[in-house]
């Protein structure tokens, strides 16, 4: 179960989590050759890079987000909140003035396929950390299983997934969108769009503000990508043999979509680019 795509446009390369096997995966554009960047991971999930390019990465296996240094250290920047662990933080994206921002649905220990089973000690919150000082904050609880999140290229949009119980028809299956007003704080919650029958996982904006979402669950003729306008209109899809979980635009361009999928890594060229970010 691939996940967690992320860009190193400096390097020419791609790290992705290949979650069961407990090892981060490195994909060279110039040679097009797989290698292992880091084995073990902690059942490493989503990936982002930090405004100074460093690697920020949520883990099942220990439960924490954490920051790759330059020389290769690891900085635990959280852990719990309130005294109790997370329970397996999942996505995770970076804000301009620094603050990360990730979701801890608590997948990685409902069982010991992607982590350790265990129980929760924590409602499945969104988090939004001040990495300096380590203050952390819930930006909101009121999802059953936030999972993939991603900004608007202006940054006054926050759209996070609720994956739900995922194959149950009575539990959530939408991609909800917040307004990102001061100091971080969201309102105006409400559902962008419905991805029943199946559900989504990843989301990533371009740079017309169109919603790329993951596809997942659904079968063929739906796995793979579905591609939205900001007012969530569904404008074409990527279709997928296997079931889509993360994916992150790349390339010297950045109009190169890189798909995780089941066992597989997925690439297309796109007449678009994905909203500038690191």
């Amino acid at each position: 179960w691939t996940e967690g795509p992320v860009w190193f446009g400096d390097g020419r390369y791609l790290l992705f989590s290949d979650i069961p096997n407990n090892r981060i995966l490195r994909w060279s554009e110039e040679t097009g050759a797989v290698s292992a960047f880091r084995s073990p991971s902690d059942n490493s999930n989503g990936h982002t890079r930090d405004r100074q390019g460093r690697l920020i990465s949520c883990e099942h296996g220990t439960r924490r987000v954490t920051r790759t240094e330059y020389d290769g250290r690891i900085v635990v920047l959280m852990a719990g909140y309130a005294g109790k662990r997370l329970n397996a933080p999942n996505d995770v994206v970076v804000h301009p003035d620094g603050h990360i921002w990730f979701t801890d649905p608590g997948y990685g220990i409902l069982m010991d396929y992607e982590g350790t089973k265990a129980e929760f000690e924590l409602p499945t919150n969104v988090y939004r950390l001040n990495p300096e000082t380590g203050e952390a904050t819930v930006a909101t609880g009121e999802l059953e299983k936030p999972n993939g999140l991603c900004f608007s290229p202006d940054y006054t949009r926050l759209y996070i997934v609720d994956t739900g119980a995922s194959h149950k028809p009575d539990h959530p299956h939408h991609i909800l969108v917040y307004d990102v007003g001061d100091e971080g704080r969201l309102t105006d919650g409400r559902t962008f769009c419905d991805m029943a029958p199946g559900i989504s996982d990843g989301v990533r904006c371009d740079i017309d503000g169109n919603v790329w979402a993951a596809a997942a669950w659904g079968g063929e003729g739906y796995d793979g990508v579905h591609v939205f306008a900001p007012d969530s209109t569904l404008l074409g899809k990527i279709h997928l043999p296997e079931p889509c979980s993360k994916l992150c635009f790349g390339g010297l361009k950045r109009n190169r979509l890189f798909m995780t999928a089941g066992q597989s890594l997925y690439a297309v060229y796109v007449e678009t680019q994905g909203a500038e970010m690191l």
